[in-house]
């Protein structure tokens, strides 16, 4: 990891600071020139000062995951100052759950499905059946086209409208 200076240009964070990037400078080999608004929303949410010191207190091999934690969390911050990082997670915590409730009905059709076909005979997924000669895995791919559509086939209610989803909405805004 050489330092920037070599190059005769000062990295993001020296410039930023509007000072001389000598050989040793901590913030060289994690803030190039060429990315300044990674420094400069580092520095706006956790301050030059805190850094300095976090990385003087991170182990060496350590210092690169720091540095990208931070320059992570302070985008998150710029662009969400209340919720931060934690938006986009509770965003995707949403998402797992809503393909896992979406898994679980999928699942629930194919057994529903596979014990109705088990009165003829055990259908293997993608050869033909008895009944209006439909094949299994188109029944299923169509199955689930219509439940992403709000169709129930079992009349359960749980209509699923991606701009109705309750799941997306809230949690600190827009990523």
């Amino acid at each position: 990891m050489a330092s920037s200076s070599c190059y005769n240009s000062p990295c993001a964070a020296c410039k930023f600071l509007r000072r001389k990037c000598l050989p040793g400078c901590i913030f060289a080999p994690h803030f190039p020139p060429e990315e300044p608004h990674k420094f400069a929303n580092v520095h706006k949410i956790f301050g030059a000062s805190n850094v300095t010191k976090l990385l003087n207190e991170v182990l060496p091999h350590q210092r690169e995951d720091a540095v990208n934690t931070l320059a992570y969390e302070a985008e998150a911050r710029v662009r969400d100052p209340v919720y931060g990082c934690v938006s986009a997670i509770t965003f995707l915590q949403r998402q797992v759950e809503r393909l896992e409730k979406e898994l679980d009905a999928a699942k629930a059709d194919l057994m529903r499905y596979a014990s109705n076909c088990n009165d003829v005979s055990p259908p293997l997924i993608g050869s033909h059946h008895d009944h209006e000669g439909e094949n299994i895995g188109s029944t299923l791919h169509n199955m689930a086209i219509s439940r992403r559509m709000g169709y129930d086939h079992h009349g359960g209610g749980g209509s699923y409208f991606p701009w109705n989803d309750q799941n997306t909405s809230g949690g600190g805004g827009n990523i």
